[in-house]
């Protein structure tokens, strides 16, 4: 926990963390397991390139990841 980037990846991972347990409570959950995976996999990953020093490269990936967790956590598709 030396970087910026990990703080940042941590806060954001740990929100998603928080989300899935709130909403795994619910008795019948509006979103399943597989789409905490690719806003969980942007994390991991705009914290590898913001340590390794791209941090343009890091910002975007964070920004996908956030409009994935938008697309899939916050208005899930209705099924």
């Amino acid at each position: 926990m030396s970087t910026v980037w990990d703080w940042v990846t941590l806060f954001c991972f740990a929100g998603l963390v928080t989300l899935l347990l709130h909403r795994s409570s619910k008795e019948n959950p509006p979103d399943k397991l597989w789409h905490y995976g690719p806003p969980a996999l942007a994390c991991a990953v705009a914290n590898y390139l913001g340590n390794e020093g791209q941090p343009l490269a890091a910002v975007l990936v964070l920004a996908i990841g956030a409009g994935l967790a938008y697309k899939f956590l916050v208005f899930p598709t209705p099924q």
